[in-house]
């Protein structure tokens, strides 16, 4: 039998990312799927359900599974912050990925390419209200990477590359599930500063933040302190432009014809 409304996906790794796009919504159930935080909220008459699924392409695969079993979306779409690996995008600079790779055991491979009509569709619906958004490619690394080596590896063969830890893991499981996806990231960190840490320092084996990790972390290295607190002011601006990107791609997406 035929849905009768239109349902949506969202996945999205950090509480950071999430909470300013939660800010514009009204009117959202929080819930839980398999420990994970799950917000609920109609958007033009279609249900979007939002996921955090931690941080890492694990993390970002069992969620988006729990997702699609939960929630039959139409359409799933992924945000978050990355690092640019070239210069040319600044800070707070928002992209939608038309290429995914992903990086594993030092081998990057790239995957089938995104739904590029939910792509335009979106950079369409922004750009009436004057909010830019770029296209590039997005590499899904399991952890914080050089960008001078990732560059490297490149070789110029995508514009804008952006670093990020979960599209790839997404994306295979949308393609896998017949579930179209777009991506969208805020950029938290330019192409000329290199994080000098490993998410590893900070995190348990699952890639979930340890607080007396960060503190041990902090206190061996005190070096890395001004680096955090620019990041973290980063992300605040970045994360406000990208909620504003995300609800607009709501409104897009759920105005479009039922498949």
């Amino acid at each position: 039998m035929a849905k009768e409304n239109k349902s949506l996906g969202v996945v999205a790794a950090m509480p950071q990312e999430i909470a300013p796009v939660l800010a514009r919504i009204k009117g959202y159930a929080r819930g839980n799927i398999d420990g994970r935080n799950l917000y609920r909220f109609p958007v033009n008459g279609s249900l979007v359900y939002l996921i955090e699924s931690g941080m890492g392409p694990a993390q970002a695969a069992a969620a988006t599974r729990a997702l699609i079993r939960h929630a039959a979306p139409d359409v799933i779409l992924n945000f978050g912050f990355g690092g640019a690996v070239l210069a040319g995008l600044e800070v707070g600079e928002l992209m939608l990925a038309d290429r995914v790779f992903r990086l594993e055991q030092n081998e990057l491979s790239e995957l089938t390419q995104p739904d590029p009509a939910l792509a335009s569709l979106l950079q369409d619906h922004c750009a009436r209200v004057g909010l830019q958004l770029r296209r590039g490619g997005f590499i899904t690394a399991c952890g914080i990477r050089s960008k001078t080596e990732m560059a490297s590896r490149l070789g110029g063969s995508t514009p804008l590359p952006l670093l990020e830890m979960e599209t790839a893991a997404v994306l295979e499981q949308a393609q896998a599930a017949g579930v179209p996806l777009v991506a969208i990231r805020g950029v938290s960190d330019a192409a000329d500063e290199e994080l000098g840490f490993a998410i590893e320092e900070f995190c348990d084996a699952s890639l979930n933040v340890v607080p007396w990790r960060v503190a041990l972390t902090m206190a061996k290295r005190p070096w890395l302190i001004p680096q955090l607190i620019r990041l973290s002011g980063n992300c605040r601006r970045t994360g406000k432009r990208l909620a504003l990107a995300v609800e607009l791609a709501l409104q897009a997406l759920t105005r479009q014809p039922q498949p």
